[in-house]
């Protein structure tokens, strides 16, 4: 049974999704603030989601999502927020989080977001093989799904690996933003286009030696983006 936090301080909210997440399978473990999540973190390495509540007692979803990101732990992390500002979405993803939901959200549309997160993440059976993609100073092992750059390990998201991935094994080609969106996020995705701009933002932070004038991870003005190298 899988394993996902539910952080979230308001009591009727977390019952809800807790509830939920039961019902489809799943094991809900709470937290009502930010300390306790990362405690829970600590006391349940095996967790393969988070769903984070943005506005806490104590420290912010946001914050909480940095430090797990900070410590390398390869989970999904869902940002439920009951703000539909377009900042907020951007702070979450930018903080490393893999998808959004804004309050109020429905069962069905709980469980489809977490089902479709958990898929995308998960390793496939060509992961089971000992890969290596290649390109310039860059090696991506697909078995590990890890990234070097120059003999270094980077430090990369779930979302980050699959958008490496995408492009390392579409080396030169133009990729729409559409056609990444259904690439990476799935088809049944809702989120907007935006989603891929901001994470090729934050990619480009970690491979590129100048982000604001990159070599490797090229924009296709109008419409996407591609791999230059």
């Amino acid at each position: 049974m899988k394993k996902i936090l539910v952080l979230e301080d308001e009591d009727n909210i977390r019952s809800f999704v807790v509830i939920n997440l039961r019902r489809s399978g799943f094991e809900p473990i709470e937290a009502d603030c930010g300390t306790a999540a990362l405690e829970k973190l600590k006391q349940n390495p095996d967790i393969c989601l988070a769903l984070l509540d943005v506005m806490l007692p104590d420290i912010d979803g946001f914050e909480v999502c940095r430090r797990i990101r900070a410590q390398g732990l390869k989970i999904g992390i869902i940002m439920l927020t009951a703000k539909s500002q377009e900042i907020d979405k951007v702070t979450g993803l930018m903080t490393g989080a893999d998808d959004y939901i804004t309050k109020p959200f429905s069962p069905a549309e709980l469980t489809a977001r977490v089902d479709a997160l958990i898929r995308r993440l998960g390793v496939d059976d060509d992961d089971q093989k000992p890969v290596e993609l290649k390109s310039g100073p860059f090696v991506l092992n697909t078995r590990n799904r890890t990234l070097e750059k120059n003999n270094q390990r980077l430090k990369l998201t779930q979302i980050e690996y699959l958008l490496m991935k995408l492009f390392m094994e579409n080396p030169g080609k133009a990729m729409s933003r559409e056609d990444i969106l259904s690439a990476v996020w799935g088809n049944s995705f809702n989120g907007e286009l935006k989603t891929v701009d901001v994470n090729i933002r934050r990619l480009r932070m970690k491979i590129e030696d100048d982000p604001t004038e990159p070599e490797f991870l090229t924009t296709v003005w109008g419409y996407g983006y591609k791999w230059g190298y």
